[in-house]
């Protein structure tokens, strides 16, 4: 009898923050997220999980930041390097909205061999690419 691999997928990412509603704001109201949970935990904590509208891949948890090591580690979590990536099926929509939202793009457009991208730093200055990636 053949066993199967386990079935495994990446759920759910930490990103530390500075305050959970300054947080659910931006990447609900200005990037389209929608929340999936807001429970309060012990003390003044929350289980805050966010993730693109209709997404089928990992989740954000929205993690407050408990101390001062995690404090110094808001807006660089990946020590200035392109982190997170979200995917979208139309680049210039999307591009378009971020603008319009006050999205702070690092750069313009370009075209890459994998697809349409730009970087862009979300409120804590954690970079990001918007990419269409190429058919």
């Amino acid at each position: 009898m053949t066993r199967s691999a386990p079935r495994r997928r990446l759920a759910t990412v930490a990103l530390v923050v500075d305050d959970y509603d300054r947080a659910k704001a931006f990447y609900c109201d200005v990037l389209g997220f929608e929340c999936l949970a807001d429970s309060s935990l012990e003390g003044d904590k929350r289980w805050l999980v966010v993730a693109p509208k209709g997404a089928a891949g990992a989740a954000l948890l929205l993690a407050r930041a408990d101390g001062e090591a995690q404090t110094q580690a808001i807006g660089n979590q990946t020590g200035g390097r392109v982190g997170f990536f979200l995917e979208t099926d139309d680049f210039a929509r999307d591009h378009a909205t971020f603008l319009a939202n006050g999205v702070q793009f690092l750069e313009e457009p370009r075209r890459e061999v994998y697809g349409t991208v730009a970087v862009f730093a979300d409120l804590y200055g954690n970079r990001w690419d918007l990419i269409e990636p190429a058919p």
